[in-house]
């Protein structure tokens, strides 16, 4: 099946008597562009997954880089191509260091190359840890969308209190969502506490549970976002209610929980790695038959969805979708202006 999608147009390549430039855009210009356009974000990243669907990226494994005597840091390479009739290409380069957190540093940083197709020459660098952030939350919410069928959802639950489970509630109640109440549960209760402190809604019921199981009692629909490396979610209980399930940190249900589900996630053999949830449950069943499909794939197929199971989306983070929203800021802030041009990074 062709998909026909719309993302902003290539970078214009320098002339051949032009010594290329680079632009630099910081994390306040990234900010301002994604939090004013909320259905703009959402936009590209469906046009993106549209695109992995129709075979129209190259995105290599994405490599990790990890430390003898630090095994909870890590650094992780996602290099991707995005074709058709705009391409791009370029890199992100993530950090994800747990223990800034207790520093009062953010846990991730990144920062994302764009490349021109032209030249091959990197044409800009921009902050990446809120392009990060939003690509993640706006494909969750995508997927949300998608299994519910409208922007409602009476109880939502919250499973780590951090920039990603922030993101996807900014991005939902940005878009109108219909929610009654917010239950958040962190095993850092002063997390729980501030994010608790920071929503102004007095028709929203929000409350601070006392463990995951607490907090997705009766929900609709389920965020969570840990920095967990193996399966902490274990009670059959947690999911009683046949939530929808944004599993955005990969590696908290355990595969026993991944089983009983119908499962989503955005490419399957990028998410049946890495010891992942879906990847341990493949290692226990022996098969990956409780993966229903991938978001691409479901975005346009009229298929409803049984509810009789929990429905949860695993995305494993594809880096087309950083390049792809990434392009689409860098044009939206050079466009007004925006940005700081180096014209002699290359000499």
């Amino acid at each position: 099946m062709t998909h026909t999608f719309s993302v902003p147009s290539v970078h214009t390549a320098p002339s051949i008597h032009t010594a290329p430039s680079m632009s630099v855009i910081t994390k306040a210009e990234v900010d301002r562009v994604v939090s004013e356009d909320r259905p703009g974000v959402l936009d590209t990243i469906a046009a993106t997954y549209r695109a992995v669907a129709a075979g129209d990226v190259v995105v290599p494994h994405s490599s990790f880089l990890r430390f003898p005597d630090r095994p909870s840091d890590r650094i992780i390479a996602l290099p991707a191509f995005l074709g058709s009739s705009s391409p791009a290409a370029g890199i992100k380069w993530i950090s994800s260091w747990p223990g800034n957190t207790a520093e009062g540093r953010p846990r991730a940083s990144a920062v994302l190359i764009l490349n021109d197709m032209q030249t091959g020459f990197p044409y800009a660098m921009l902050e990446s840890s809120t392009i990060s952030a939003n690509r993640t939350a706006a494909g969750a919410v995508l997927a949300a969308e998608r299994v519910v069928g409208e922007r409602r959802a009476a109880k939502v639950a919250i499973i780590g209190a951090g920039l990603i489970s922030r993101t996807c509630w900014s991005i939902l109640t940005d878009l109108g969502w219909s929610i009654d109440e917010l239950s958040v549960f962190d095993t850092d209760l002063g997390s729980a506490r501030r994010f608790r402190s920071e929503i102004d809604d007095p028709d929203l019921i929000v409350t601070v549970a006392d463990s995951a199981v607490d907090a997705c009692r009766d929900a609709d629909l389920v965020i969570i976002a840990t920095v967990a490396a193996q399966p902490h979610l274990h009670d059959p209980a947690l999911l009683d209610s046949n939530p929808v399930v944004l599993h955005l940190s990969l590696r908290d249900l355990a595969p026993e929980l991944i089983a009983a589900s119908v499962n989503i996630t955005d490419d399957v053999d990028h998410a049946i790695r890495e010891r992942t949830s879906l990847h341990l449950a493949e290692l226990a069943y022996g098969h990956r038959d409780f993966v229903r499909g991938t978001l691409g794939e479901l975005l346009d197929d009229p298929v409803t969805f049984d509810r009789s199971a929990p429905i949860v989306f695993s995305p494993f983070g594809l880096g087309v979708l950083d390049i792809a929203l990434g392009r689409w800021v860098h044009d939206r802030v050079t466009a007004n202006g925006g940005g700081h041009t180096v014209s002699d990074f290359f000499g």
